[in-house]
């Protein structure tokens, strides 16, 4: 993770809440593009603090950095087409619906289809 962050192509941060200041889960950047002033996002959030808005509200500094600090044109994201949860977090994050990725993934042994997401400089 180290290696990564020092070739700046993954950033993550860790998500704790307020309150407690409890590890709630993490997110960030991976696949950083300079070049190409691009990017995807990734997050994780515990299963007991789903559905309380905290994943987009985790994300948005983050989003934010992407086009400030790091001068990025376009962010992507991604979530299983059946997680319908993880694609209202990235619609929260100003992220447009592109398209279906057919069996993009393979999860333990099994190809799920995934839905793409972006966000760019446009849209801002």
């Amino acid at each position: 993770m180290l290696d990564n962050y020092e070739r700046k192509t993954v950033h993550i941060w860790a998500f704790v809440l307020k309150e407690t200041g409890t590890l709630i889960g993490r997110g960030g950047i991976f696949h950083l593009n300079e070049p190409m002033q691009s990017t995807e996002l990734g997050y994780a959030i515990a299963s007991s603090q789903w559905g309380k808005g905290l994943a987009a509200e985790a994300m948005q500094p983050i989003v934010d950095y992407c086009f400030r600090e790091l001068d990025c044109n376009r962010l992507e994201g991604k979530c299983n087409a059946d997680n319908i949860g993880s694609a209202r977090v990235m619609e929260k994050l100003g992220m447009s619906y592109e398209g279906l990725l057919r069996k993009q993934l393979k999860i333990k042994g099994v190809f799920t289809d995934q839905k793409l997401y972006s966000r760019i400089r446009d849209d801002l």
